[in-house]
């Protein structure tokens, strides 16, 4: 939500026409959706061997993918119109029609993206590169397993786990909390990692403010960082160049360290290659936005939900398709 804006998470509701798929996210030429109604089985058009002239996606593949991706709605139905070739070399177009079960009027939609060479990524209509494939999120949850080491909070194991990028200044950050919260009660099997994103573009003191939580939790551990990050997000107004130091040494005086301590923690090449660890992992994810979450490696926008672009209930749904579908060890 802050910085660039880009696509519209996939589970935003697709009663329509699609403009164009991607996962996690899906951009979605929206229009008001009917009233959710029981109605007859979605009727597609019939397709044709001739739409097949790609040797690689196999449909398959792109069977397999559409049901991690759009799997977590029994209501979604959808049909693999075309693999097709393209001028540029290995390159695939591959053509979904969507529509929605419960949708009276039965429209049906259109997706349509380009897999490349690889067949690990696709590219959106908007030219954004996201993971593609069977299991389109293994090789990002894997990597947050190893690096993602930031405070963490509920299930030792990592099966199930949840890791939020966020930062300090961000409001909209602030406005998620509560959905974490939520998230957190509604799914005490997770396991959920606070990663440090700061938007050093855009917000000034969010590095410091970082660079605060990381001694923080140096100091007094995990229990202690979350208590500074509700103290910093309660008295987000005055991260300003001019109120910042003051306000993050009463946050950090409130979990009982000392101000002068913490605060010159902060300065340290320790402190700050650790907010800069995080900052690299965010950027090895193609994150471009906060809050985000990873949920067993599937990217979710949580601010949609703060903003009441997605329903909570929506995002519920994904995290409980996205833990049913984890079949690997307890780590």
């Amino acid at each position: 939500m802050h910085a660039r804006k880009t696509l519209k998470h996939l589970a935003l509701p697709l009663m329509l026409v699609v403009a164009t798929i991607a996962a996690p996210i899906v951009a979605l030429a929206q229009q008001q959706a009917p009233p959710s109604t029981p109605s007859a089985t979605v009727k597609f058009p019939p397709t044709s061997p001739a739409n097949l002239t790609a040797a690689s996606p196999s449909r398959a593949t792109v069977e397999a993918f559409l049901k991690a991706a759009w799997g977590y709605d029994p209501d979604r139905v959808w049909q693999v119109w075309a693999i097709e070739k393209t001028a540029a070399p290995g390159v695939s177009r591959v053509i979904v029609q969507v529509a929605q079960k419960n949708d009276p009027q039965h429209q049906i939609g259109s997706a349509t993206f380009l897999v490349t060479p690889d067949g690990k990524h696709l590219i959106a209509a908007n030219l954004d590169m996201l993971p593609f494939g069977e299991h389109p999120y293994a090789e990002t949850s894997e990597m947050l397993r190893q690096r993602a080491n930031g405070p963490s909070r509920g299930a030792a194991s990592k099966k199930y786990e949840i890791v939020e990028f966020a930062d300090f200044e961000c409001p909209h950050c602030k406005a998620a909390e509560p959905v974490i919260q939520r998230l957190l009660s509604d799914f005490p099997q997770a396991h959920y990692v606070f990663e440090n994103f700061p938007l050093t573009s855009i917000h000034s003191e969010a590095f410091k403010a970082a660079a605060y939580s990381v001694c923080v939790a140096q100091q007094a551990g995990d229990a202690a960082f979350f208590k500074y990050a509700d103290a910093v997000f309660e008295n987000q107004a005055q991260l300003t160049p001019e109120s910042s130091d003051a306000a993050l040494g009463d946050a950090a005086t409130k979990v009982g360290l000392s101000a002068t301590k913490i605060g010159a923690c902060s300065y340290t090449s320790a402190a700050k290659n650790a907010v800069n660890a995080s900052i690299q992992l965010g950027k090895d994810l193609y994150v471009n936005e906060t809050p985000m979450l990873f949920v067993n490696g599937r990217q979710i926008p949580v601010g949609e939900v703060a903003n009441h672009q997605l329903p909570y209930e929506t995002l519920k749904e994904i995290v409980a398709y996205q833990f049913k579908m984890n079949s690997g060890p307890e780590k």
